[in-house]
């Protein structure tokens, strides 16, 4: 099997964190992203959840600026806060 070397960029933090895991797990970078790149390839998906946090939606934001605009003009209510448990 032929090999092939593929270059990109990171955030050195990012790099240095990935690396000191990868130790953990006994394995390198070059095997830790093979592992990736064959799950992937054999399954035709990305092998993780992929999902973006819907407080930061551009509809959600709006919604917000809004609220906030009538608070600021004496408009809405305050409510108190509610304590979630992550547990549940």
């Amino acid at each position: 099997m032929s090999q092939a070397n593929i270059n990109f960029r990171m955030d050195s933090d990012l790099k240095r964190e990935m690396e000191e895991t990868c130790k953990e797990l006994g394995l390198n970078m070059t095997t830790a992203f093979t592992i990736f790149a064959k799950k992937m390839s054999r399954e035709k998906r990305i092998p993780f959840e992929v999902s973006v946090d819907p407080f930061y939606s551009e509809n959600n934001q709006k919604h917000l600026i809004k609220a906030f605009e009538a608070l600021d003009n004496g408009e809405g209510q305050v409510h108190e806060i509610i304590e979630v448990d992550e547990d549940d």
